[in-house]
């Protein structure tokens, strides 16, 4: 065996706790993957008598992380810590010191990921992140080195665990947003504060990095059109249940052609019906899974736990292990690939089939009438219904296949209109083929 490999963890939450007990449970196993027995330098925490899911020999813990990571014998530092500062700060002075790093901040790839690895570049180091989206899930490392011969077109995926249970409780049970939600929050899947999850936020990051993977071009967070569940009814979620539907909040990320004939990138998350025959529709409680489309291999699909501090340790235990031999070896691994630098399309320009629901009057011509209002904007209707009589009229309507722009003007041309009483759901359609 060689000399150890030093390394230095940053946090020890419910991650970096979990890392920690890993790497000590499983040294020998470790040592021989790797080459190199595996020796653990420090561990930097907020407060060294803070409360801590696994014992941590005192002589390990330090409250000075800066110093930590501008060690000469630190060979790799593993990030979690999350957020954008001081983490940014520590990964740059770690890479500056010459060690690689491994992280789970997927906020900070997805804000500033381009000075990370612009960094990591220069410093001749790797720059890992596997347990930045979807947890356990091998999702990033397929894309980036398994489907390096193919090209990928679209990548489609639901990667918030709360989200997902919030809706599927919705679905099965009938309850509305705000009892799913406290649900979720009595079993530890919800925060106090939900909003990055319910929000979209986090959803966001994770598309921001699948989008820049997938399609070699730089992404971030603001690329992303981004909206929540906040807003999702219980009569919505019926609504895909007369449809053979159900909604998940999805992370979407496809190729499309712009006015110029280019390739663009078009990235968004937001709640979406998709048929119960599809793979995502299937996937129940907090698990997460990712649904790629590619030229060659076709349709592939990643599934599996999406956070939790033992699945998403399991990512960085892997990003480690390749990180090590790399280091052994003198060698590192890919690095960044924005070498198609395409742009992203503005929402509005992203075709996309919505699923609108129009309390109506119950009189001859309606139904001409809002067909007009989906003329007069581009929009072809490919199914109409109505349900109830008087009062009760609704219509709902499933368009083909048009540009967000015009989907929402016509649902504003809509709401103004004297037949219509109330515009009640306006969701998008996905998952299905024209």
């Amino acid at each position: 065996m060689n000399s150890p490999l030093k390394v230095a963890v940053l946090g020890c939450g419910s991650v970096g706790s979990q890392v920690v007990r890993l790497l000590r449970e499983q040294a020998d196993d470790l040592a021989a993957r790797i080459g190199a027995p595996v020796e653990l330098a420090g561990v930097a925490v907020r407060r060294l008598d803070g409360a801590r899911e696994v014992e941590v020999p005192a002589e390990l813990l330090t409250t000075d992380a800066a110093a930590l990571v501008a060690r000469d014998d630190v060979d790799v530092v593993i990030e979690v810590i999350g957020g954008i500062e001081p983490a940014r700060s520590l990964i740059l002075s770690a890479l500056e010191h010459g060690a690689s790093v491994v992280t789970a901040n997927k906020a900070l790839l997805a804000e500033d990921g381009a000075t990370l690895f612009e960094a990591a570049e220069k410093a001749g180091r790797d720059l890992y992140y596997e347990a930045a989206v979807a947890g356990a899930i091998p999702i990033l490392r397929p894309l980036r080195e398994s489907l390096a011969g193919d090209k990928v077109t679209r990548v489609l995926g639901i990667v918030n665990g709360t989200t997902n249970f919030i809706l599927d409780k919705m679905d099965t049970s009938g309850a509305g947003f705000g009892d799913a939600l406290e649900e979720a929050q009595a079993l530890g899947y919800a925060e106090a504060d939900p909003t990055a999850d319910v929000e979209g936020f986090d959803a966001a990051a994770k598309a921001a990095i699948l989008a820049s993977l997938a399609f070699h071009s730089r992404v971030t967070a603001n690329d992303v059109h981004r909206e929540g569940i906040t807003e999702v009814s219980a009569g919505d979620v019926r609504s895909a249940r007369d449809m053979d539907s159900v909604v998940k909040l999805l992370a979407i990320a496809e190729l499309r052609t712009d006015d110029q004939g280019e390739e663009a990138v078009s990235v968004r998350v937001h709640p979406a019906m998709i048929p119960r025959s599809h793979p995502l529709a299937s996937v129940r409680e907090a698990y997460n899974a990712v649904f790629v489309e590619s030229e060659a291999a076709g349709q592939l699909m990643f599934y599996g736990p999406g956070a939790g501090g033992s699945p998403t340790a399991s990512a960085v235990l892997g990003d480690l292990v390749t990180v090590a031999r790399n280091h052994r070896q003198g060698t590192r691994g890919v690095g960044e690939s924005a070498y198609a630098d395409r742009a992203v399309l503005p929402m509005g320009e992203t075709r996309t089939r919505y699923h609108v629901a129009i309390d109506v009057d119950d009189k001859a011509g309606v139904l001409a009438a809002v067909a007009l209002a989906f003329a007069e904007h581009g929009v072809s209707i490919q199914t109409v219904r109505q349900e109830g009589r008087g009062d009760d009229a609704q219509l709902v309507v499933v368009s083909h296949e048009a540009t967000d722009a015009a989907l929402a003007a016509t649902v504003d041309h809509l709401r103004g209109m004297d037949i219509v009483r109330e515009v009640t759901s306006v969701m998008r359609v996905e998952g299905t083929e024209e």
